[in-house]
């Protein structure tokens, strides 16, 4: 009965190098799955704002504004910080950031 017990160990412990290797290749994949999640997401996020400016119905200073900053999608302002574009105020800024919300709440 002994040995019986001690072949077991011993199978176990031999068996445990391939586990662990199995175990951080799994790690390995789980971490490469989600980059490429994180990445798809994001692809898809521009995908889906890859529309004109006016589609978020914006008054004609603001889009000129933008416009003539280089802004003619909806893609081309996100994560764009709005203070730093000469022209919007804070007033313009919040009626940009109203609307832009209203088109991606959406998605």
């Amino acid at each position: 009965m002994d040995n019986l017990v001690k072949d077991t160990f011993i199978d176990s412990v031999e068996d445990n190098p391939i586990k662990v290797e199995q175990q951080i290749e799994l790690q390995k994949v789980k971490k490469e799955v989600a980059k490429r999640l994180i990445n798809y997401k994001k692809t898809i996020d521009i995908i889906a704002a890859d529309a004109p400016l006016q589609v978020l119905c914006l008054t004609n200073d603001i889009e000129a504004i933008l416009i003539a900053n280089g802004f003619n999608r909806v893609y081309d302002i996100l994560n764009v910080d709005f203070t730093e574009i000469k022209g919007l105020g804070a007033v313009r800024i919040r009626k940009l950031t109203a609307r832009l919300n209203e088109f991606l709440s959406v998605f």
